[in-house]
């Protein structure tokens, strides 16, 4: 009998840890807020009734309604209730920050009368954290012996897997390959250091992955034998580049300013000469027409 009950309790835990990896569980961020949803419009005819939210069998959070209106909660590591959870029939738990010993199943059971209900919601909850993007660095060695990269990466959680590929196909050979993690100080996140000792030409690509199955993440960074020369002459050229483009951009802006105030002088002095010719012309015609209106007078008076 103990050893069949023994059996029973390691099995129900297998499925336990089976199913807070599963793509069920509720994913919640090392140290960010989660909310294990749980809606249930199905409320106990009597007006006194409670609830309790339980984290595998210890009670998290208890919420009871009276008959006068008054909701009494208590509560552990400041999990909380929609105010309005009884009205609404949203009865999810509102959990401020979660960390890895959280990930479990978190049920939600209704007592009234003195009746405990079955669990009218059954939540997974399932922990983890982003790596940050790897740092390569390549150890200086001699001609003719092998190359060290190290691969760093911090701040995830779980434990990641770490691969290396050498020109994006080959795989390192087996033994290369030295991977370990460790905890950061007073923290639940992991850091994760690998090194990879191999013998490769100089115009070799060596790439160091990280992949987090809980997050669905795989963060890479590459590092060739000669990976700081290029960045600096890329950084170089860079800046050589934009320095001769604002020069440009500059004289362009600079003739185009004295092109405008040319095109700006030369039609104004192109009306100038306009009035000019236009008064000349204008002289000539008053006089005729003077000379025009004293001849018929004249002619006027002979008469």
């Amino acid at each position: 009998m103990r050893v069949a009950r023994w059996r029973a309790v390691l099995l129900h835990c297998l499925l336990c840890v089976c199913a807070c990896q599963g793509s069920d569980c509720v994913l919640g961020v090392v140290g960010q807020p989660v909310a294990l949803p749980c809606f249930y419009p199905h409320l106990p005819i009597s007006a006194n009734f409670s609830i309790e939210w339980r984290k595998d069998e210890a009670v998290l959070l208890r919420s009871r309604w009276e008959t006068s209106g008054n909701v009494e909660i208590w509560s552990m590591n400041f999990a909380s209730l929609s105010p309005d959870a009884a009205l609404t029939g949203t009865f999810s738990l509102e959990l401020p920050a979660v960390y890895p010993a959280d990930a479990a199943f978190y049920s939600l059971f209704i007592v009234s009368g003195g009746n405990q209900s079955a669990p009218v919601c059954t939540v997974c909850l399932r922990i983890a954290a982003s790596f940050s993007i790897p740092q390569v660095k390549k150890e200086d060695a001699t001609e003719g012996e092998e190359t060290t990269f190290l691969c760093r990466s911090s701040g995830g959680y779980p434990q990641p897997g770490v691969s290396w590929l050498i020109n994006n196909t080959e795989e390192p050979p087996e033994g290369s390959v030295r991977t370990e993690a460790a905890l950061l100080p007073d923290s639940h996140l992991y850091n994760v250091s690998s090194q990879l000792t191999v013998n490769v030409s100089k115009d070799s690509t060596v790439t160091c992955t990280i992949t987090n199955l809980s997050m669905n993440e795989s963060v890479t960074s590459a590092s060739g034998t000669s990976d700081a020369p290029i960045l600096n002459r890329a950084s170089e050229a860079m800046w050589i580049f934009s320095t001769a483009l604002c020069v440009a951009v500059g004289l362009m802006v600079i003739a185009g300013v004295a092109y405008q105030i040319h095109l700006d002088r030369l039609h104004k002095r192109r009306k100038e000469e306009y009035k000019k010719t236009e008064r000349r012309y204008k002289r000539p015609r008053r006089y005729e027409e003077e000379t025009e209106v004293m001849t018929s007078q004249t002619k006027e008076t002979d008469v």
